[in-house]
């Protein structure tokens, strides 16, 4: 397993696509933390719950961090050396294992970029409306560890949704989609209990205590659990689907 786990390091490593996915990510990062420091009135902005309408979008690193994880597995597909893979490893369930963990390993990096970048940008948003910052150094911590392990934790949600589905194009417009569309519909639908969505768990991690209309969130550790047993339970489901699968 530990020469899996080191072969798909080397690839997350090596492949300009991750490189280009971050610099996709800070770019939407820059534009949204910017949209909403000028656009938000300073009375929604003067409080920390507030400004986390700013700050919140260093959420977008566990997005991309899923995204990263669909890609290993979905451009294996896409270009067939997924047959090789399994001719090297017949066991495929240990294959799906190593890119999850190898995918979880990435999504840190992911997250602690996006939460890093956001914090500079929300900060120079605000200081240049003159609106002082509510949010302080152990918000920042939570910002960071928070929104790392966040994305740790959806990228093997990624490498399991690309197992089932395969379809590179399908998985990621599918991830994309349920992040930034669908957890929004059903966020009205669904009133105080749509907390428990994967989306919602991972912002409470970061530190987000609130929804736009006031509507409490997770405990952090809560949402930790929560997001984690999503993920277990997409990747299980992934690897049995995979196994019983013909490949071709």
């Amino acid at each position: 397993m530990s020469a899996l786990l080191r072969a798909e390091l080397l690839k997350q490593r090596t492949t300009r696509t991750n490189l280009g996915l971050i610099s996709i990510m800070l770019g939407l990062i820059l534009f949204a933390g910017l949209l909403h420091s000028f656009a938000l009135t300073k009375g929604v902005l003067a409080t920390r719950d507030g400004q986390m309408h700013v700050f919140g979008w260093g959420g977008l690193g566990a997005l991309f961090a899923s995204l990263a994880g669909a890609i290993s597995i979905t451009a294996e597909f896409r270009y067939g050396t997924i047959r090789t893979t399994f001719l090297v490893t017949p066991r495929r369930g240990q294959v799906i294992t190593a890119k999850a963990s190898a995918s979880a390993i990435t999504g840190v990096a992911f997250g602690l970029a996006a939460e890093a970048f956001v914090i500079m940008v929300g900060n120079l948003g605000l200081r240049a409306r003159g609106i002082p910052v509510h949010v302080h150094a152990g918000d920042y911590a939570q910002l960071l560890a928070g929104g790392a392990v966040a994305a740790a934790l959806w990228a093997p949600i990624g490498v399991g949704v690309g197992a089932l589905l395969r379809n590179q194009v399908a998985t990621l417009v599918g991830l994309f989609a349920w992040v930034l569309f669908v957890e929004g519909l059903l966020f009205g639908l669904l009133a105080n209990a749509s907390r428990f969505l994967p989306g919602l768990a991972g912002a409470a991690m970061a530190g987000v205590t609130t929804t736009g209309d006031i509507r409490p969130l997770l405990a952090p550790a809560l949402g930790g659990l929560l997001l984690a047993a999503y993920a277990a339970v997409v990747v299980t489901a992934g690897s049995i689907w995979i196994t019983h699968r013909d490949i071709t």
